[in-house]
């Protein structure tokens, strides 16, 4: 075939060659130092090998989630979230990390969300209980991967109930409330004629069925008033409250206050009711009392670094009425943010008095005053 003069110079073959094949090899060297550089800036790959389904977070149902890393340096481990309104650490607060096999591989239970986060985090890293968004690479945290779960997102099925001129949703998931993982039925929960508030625990093929419902709203700092029916004819191991709970408030510990009336599963207990603030291991965030039977209600007055509870016989807070009970917690006390009130109604582990039988309360009204 003849060369055009037009696309070859006029130096012998030879020096052609060697220009040609030296060309060809520095570019090659290029090209091999720029893949070794985004290598290096790209760091280490988090990839899942399994995916938990998408479905409503539950403390109930849990699964199993897996994958590998390449490129992790020794002490670092994994910290896996789960999100479901917030993102939740997995599978406990307590025991967040999750270490790396000699083989790169990882993997750990984890509870449904809709999807999931795989972060890779250097020692001395103390991941949040749960976190509005999954956070970005940066001081511990050295690389994060999300994926979302398989399947169509399993969503659990609604129940709200209008309860004092408030629309309030009623759990229809399990939960681990006081320790063990309860059955929740939407059947526990429900309004009489009078508009009282009915909350029970019923057996439910050889399980506990409790009671949970939670305001469809935030209210924020202001007077919280119920009024209760007699509860001293509760079980041990039955306890009711009504409580603030933030879902996204971990850094301020969900935000909860609590009103609560039971012997939290023994019997020899003196007292039968308490306010509180978490932590509750704290000493003085707790203030514990003795109901006798009857009627009483109930007050938690919530302002910027004090929380005030009081306990009245009768039916209302109106002037006169018989205070029981007063106790103000100024240290601890959370800022609003997206809490909403609960009611629940549920069992605590007890070996030593576990539940016998079904047990009711009445909340006769919820009151709220800005």
């Amino acid at each position: 075939m003849k060369r055009s003069p037009h696309l070859f110079p006029k130096e012998p073959l030879t020096a052609n060659i060697l220009i040609y094949s030296a060309t060809i090899i520095l570019g090659f060297v290029v090209l091999l130092g720029g893949c070794h550089s985004q290598n290096a800036a790209a760091g280490p790959v988090i990839q899942f090998t399994k995916i938990p389904p998408a479905a409503q977070g539950g403390r109930e149902r849990v699964d199993t989630i897996t994958g590998r890393v390449t490129g992790a340096r020794t002490g670092q481990q994994i910290v896996i979230y789960a999100r479901s309104g917030p993102w939740w650490v997995q599978p406990w607060p307590d025991k967040p990390f999750v270490p790396i096999q000699a083989d790169s591989t990882w993997g750990t239970s984890t509870h449904l969300g809709f999807e999931y986060a795989a972060m890779l985090v250097d020692p001395g890293y103390h991941p949040p209980p749960t976190m509005d968004t999954v956070p970005t690479v940066g001081g511990s945290v050295v690389t994060v991967s999300t994926v979302k779960g398989t399947g169509e997102p399993q969503l659990a099925p609604v129940k709200q109930i209008h309860f004092s001129g408030y629309d309030w949703t009623v759990r229809t998931i399990s939960g681990d409330r006081g320790g063990l993982n309860n059955l929740y039925g939407a059947e526990n929960a429900w309004t009489d004629s009078a508009g009282a508030l009915h909350l029970r625990i019923t057996k439910q093929a050889e399980r506990w069925s409790c009671a949970e419902l939670e305001l469809t709203r935030s209210l924020g700092y202001g007077t919280y008033i119920i009024t209760v029916r007699d509860t001293t004819n509760l079980e041990p191991a039955a306890v009711l409250s009504m409580n603030t709970f933030d879902d996204w408030g971990g850094d301020q510990h969900y935000r909860e206050m609590d009103i609560e009336f039971g012997r939290w599963g023994d019997a020899t207990r003196k007292t039968n009711m308490q306010y509180g603030i978490q932590p509750f291991y704290i000493p003085g965030n707790v203030s514990p009392l003795i109901l006798s039977k009857g009627t009483f209600t109930h007050l938690l007055r919530w302002e910027s670094g004090s929380a005030s509870f009081k306990t009245v016989r009768g039916t209302s807070m109106q002037a006169g009425s018989p205070v029981i009970s007063e106790h103000v917690f100024t240290s601890g006390v959370p800022a609003p943010g997206q809490e909403k009130i609960q009611f629940l109604f549920y069992v605590v582990a007890s070996e030593k008095n576990p539940l016998q039988k079904e047990n009711e309360v009445v909340v006769e009204k919820f009151e709220y005053l800005p």
